[in-house]
C-alpha cells in the first residue's frame, strides 16, 4: 500500500510539474535541422502583413529573432545590415518575439527605448533597417513555433525552406570583431547548393521576454513603490562637489520645484531614467528649489512619484541666485534645468526648459554604453 500511496504521489507531482512548465512557458523546443519553416502571418513595421510566401522568390530565407532593448541584439545591427546587403539571393527577416510588457525598466540599461511596436519602428528608422521588421509580442505564436532561446538567434532555411543553420551570426560580440561568419558560411554553402559545415551552434544573448513574465515585471514595479524616498539638505558646497564629479558615473542632475508645472510633469522621466540605468555608471540627482521649510511636502511628491532610486537633496537657503551660480554660471534661472555631467566635472549637456525625454536616453545610453 504504502508503494502504491508514493507512486500515486509522484504521478500527481510530475502532473503538478508539467502542468506549471506548460503554465509558465519555459522550456520552447527549438526547430530541428531539416524541419520546415512554420508559416506565420504578422505586422510589419511598414504597415503591411507579412507570411512565408511574401518571400517565396528568395533562394535563401534568414529568420532572426531580435529586439530593441538587448545590448547583444544592438551589437550585432550593422552586421545584420551588411549582411542583407551583401546576399540579393537571401532574404532577410527580423521579428521581435517580446512581449514589451514583460520587460523591467531595469532590464532596459542598454538601450533607450523598449521592445513596443511603435518603439520597433523608431530603431528601425534610426537604423536604417533594410529588411522586414515584424512583431511577435501580442501573441508571441511565431516565437513559439521556431524556439528561440536568446535574442539574437538566427534560422537559415534552403530554397525548399527546410532549416540548414540554427544559432548564432558568429562568436564575435563586440561590435567590429565579427562579419557574422557563421551565418554567411551558411547562406554561402546553399547558395552553391553544398551540405552547410557547421550547421548547429548555441546562441548568446537576452532572454526571449515570453508573456509569463508580466507578472514579475509588475511585482518589480510594486515592490519599486513601497520603497521609501528620501531627502537631504544641500548647500553651495555640497552642489560644487557634485559638479565636479570625482566619480566614476555620469550625474544627471535636475533642479525642479514642486510648484513648477514643467518640473512635476516631466519629473516621471527622471525616475523612469533612474531606474533604467541606476544599475550602471549612471546617477539621477534631483535638487528641489523649494523653500527650506517644505521639506515634507518634497518629500511627500518624491515619494507620490516613486523616486526612491533617485538621490533627492533640497537646497538649503531662500538665495535662489545662489543656487544658478552653483549649478551652471550659464543658466538663466528659469526652472526647470538639467544638466548631465561626466566624470571629471564637463557639463556635456545643458537644457533649460523640459527636456526630450527619448534624446535624453539616447545621449544617456551613448554615453555609458549599449553593449557589454
Amino acid at each position: 500500500m504504502r508503494l502504491l500511496h508514493n507512486l500515486i504521489l509522484i504521478i500527481l507531482l510530475c502532473t503538478a510539474l508539467a502542468g506549471y512548465a506548460q503554465d509558465h512557458d519555459y522550456d520552447k523546443a527549438t526547430l530541428e535541422l531539416g524541419e520546415k519553416a512554420p508559416d506565420f502571418s504578422l505586422p510589419g513595421i511598414d504597415g503591411k502583413t507579412y507570411t512565408l510566401n511574401s518571400f517565396k522568390d528568395a533562394k535563401v530565407l534568414a529568420i532572426l529573432f531580435t529586439c530593441n532593448h538587448c545590448p547583444t541584439a544592438q551589437a550585432y545591427e550593422d552586421r545584420v545590415i551588411q549582411l542583407t546587403k551583401d546576399y540579393k539571393d537571401m532574404a532577410m527577416v527580423a521579428i521581435s518575439p517580446n512581449d514589451p510588457e514583460a520587460v523591467r525598466l531595469d532590464e532596459l540599461g542598454y538601450s533607450d527605448i523598449g521592445d513596443s511596436f511603435e518603439e520597433m519602428k523608431e530603431r528601425a528608422e534610426e537604423k536604417g533597417y533594410n529588411f522586414p521588421y515584424l512583431y511577435d509580442g501580442e501573441t508571441q505564436s511565431v516565437a513559439s513555433a521556431y524556439g528561440p532561446v536568446a535574442t539574437p538567434h538566427i534560422f537559415i532555411f534552403d530554397e525548399n525552406r527546410a532549416l540548414r543553420y540554427v544559432g548564432r551570426l558568429d562568436a564575435s560580440e563586440k561590435p567590429g570583431t565579427g562579419n557574422a561568419e557563421d551565418a554567411r558560411n551558411a547562406i554561402d554553402a546553399l547558395l552553391a547548393g553544398k551540405e552547410v559545415a557547421l550547421n548547429k551552434t548555441k546562441t548568446f544573448g537576452c532572454s526571449v521576454k515570453w508573456a509569463d513574465k508580466e507578472n514579475s515585471a509588475q511585482k518589480a514595479y510594486d515592490k519599486w513603490a513601497e520603497e521609501p524616498a528620501e531627502v537631504s539638505m544641500i548647500g553651495v558646497e555640497g552642489i560644487q562637489d557634485l559638479i565636479k564629479n570625482e566619480s566614476d558615473n555620469y550625474r544627471l542632475i535636475n533642479v525642479w520645484a514642486t510648484w513648477c508645472g514643467p518640473c512635476v510633469t516631466e519629473f516621471p522621466e527622471f525616475v523612469k531614467m533612474s531606474r533604467m540605468y541606476g544599475n550602471r555608471e549612471f546617477e539621477m540627482i534631483t535638487i528641489s528649489a523649494d523653500k527650506p521649510g517644505n521639506k515634507e511636502k518634497v518629500l511627500n511628491f518624491l515619494n507620490k512619484k516613486d523616486a526612491a532610486k533617485c538621490t533627492n537633496y533640497l537646497f538649503e537657503t531662500d538665495d535662489k541666485y545662489a543656487l544658478i551660480e552653483a549649478i551652471d554660471e550659464n543658466w538663466q534661472g528659469a526652472l526647470p534645468y538639467t544638466i548631465l555631467v561626466e566624470p571629471g566635472g564637463k557639463i556635456v549637456y545643458a537644457r533649460q526648459g523640459e527636456i526630450d525625454p527619448l534624446a535624453m536616453r539616447k545621449l544617456v545610453v551613448d554615453k555609458i554604453g549599449r553593449y557589454y
